[in-house]
């Protein structure tokens, strides 16, 4: 029988990726977001429902027939965070939604992708045990959510995974984001602020992070488990933006122009050593070839 995947935010960047990877396995893919496809990321054989996970009601019928047998992973929620309301309807409400509406008889596995901030400035490496210090609202709504998941689990006897991600890049990521707003400027020649650059962070690339959501898909051992998940060892953005600037052969970034915010820490990144131990995983593609990758990318699109 084929696996059938419902993916909430599955037109974005991290979405979009997930999708491709399932249809590549022949897996029934439904796509659930707010908008439909940007053309670019628009995929045939996908089935694609327009629908805002915060109005469970909505959700609900527009899910009808689509809600037996599944696996579930839950890529949605505003990507700009200034505005607090909708950061916690989309990113706490939402997953509330989503969990509440299929219960154990319908749900194999619920996937929640969290995020790197939950653990706020507490010191690297992040390892999955540490207590959750979130400082923006952004992280604060996540965590949230992760411990409304959690709950739900042992209501419902549903399997419960939480992905927390750090930074992922590669093809197709919207210009919002550090590297691929750092690979356009450059390749427009632009003289643009960057911060002084101090901070480290860590790196993953898309096709790396694919990989880990498949096998915890198809691992039938995994109940009720948090990973970070990452490259593993933190790189300096000054470094970065000036090798992106020597890849590239031009771009002028003012290094020190643009000040940290006050929730991010020096120094980010996990031990993934969970990841391994329980699933196999590791990350397969070095930072420079991915980062090769990217820029090809934007600089042919």
């Amino acid at each position: 029988m084929k696996k059938k995947i419902i993916i909430a935010g599955g037109t974005g960047f991290l979405g979009f990726h997930f999708a491709k990877a399932c249809l590549k396995k022949k897996w029934i893919v439904v796509s659930v977001s707010r908008k439909k496809p940007k053309k670019i990321r628009f995929l045939k054989n996908v089935k694609y429902i327009q629908a805002d996970i915060t109005d469970k009601e909505n959700l609900q019928k527009k899910l009808k027939g689509h809600m037996n047998a599944v696996f579930l992973v839950n890529f949605a929620g505003e990507a700009e965070h200034k505005n607090i309301k909708k950061t916690f309807l989309s990113h706490y409400r939402g997953l509330k939604n989503l969990s509440e509406l299929f219960s154990n008889k319908f749900l194999i596995k619920f996937i929640q992708i969290g995020t790197s901030f939950e653990y706020g400035k507490i010191k690297s490496p992040h390892r999955e045990h540490f207590k959750l210090q979130p400082i923006s609202n952004y992280a604060k709504a996540k965590t949230l959510a992760s411990k409304e998941l959690l709950n739900n689990y042992k209501k419902n006897n549903f399997s419960a995974l939480i992905v927390r991600p750090y930074q992922i890049y590669g093809p197709n990521q919207d210009l919002n984001r550090f590297i691929p707003r750092l690979i356009s400027n450059c390749i427009k020649n632009k003289i643009f602020p960057c911060t002084s650059g101090v901070q480290f962070r860590d790196f993953l690339f898309i096709d790396d992070f694919i990989n880990f959501i498949e096998k915890i898909i198809i691992n039938k051992k995994l109940k009720n488990e948090v990973f970070n998940i990452g490259y593993g060892k933190p790189k300096k953005i000054k470094n970065i933006i000036l090798l992106v600037k020597r890849l590239i052969g031009q771009g002028g970034p003012v290094i020190g122009k643009v000040k940290m915010r006050n929730e991010e820490s020096i120094t980010s990144y996990p031990d993934i050593s969970k990841a391994f131990k329980l699933t196999g995983w590791r990350p397969k593609v070095r930072f420079n070839s991915g980062l090769k990758k990217t820029i090809n990318y934007y600089q042919k699109n």
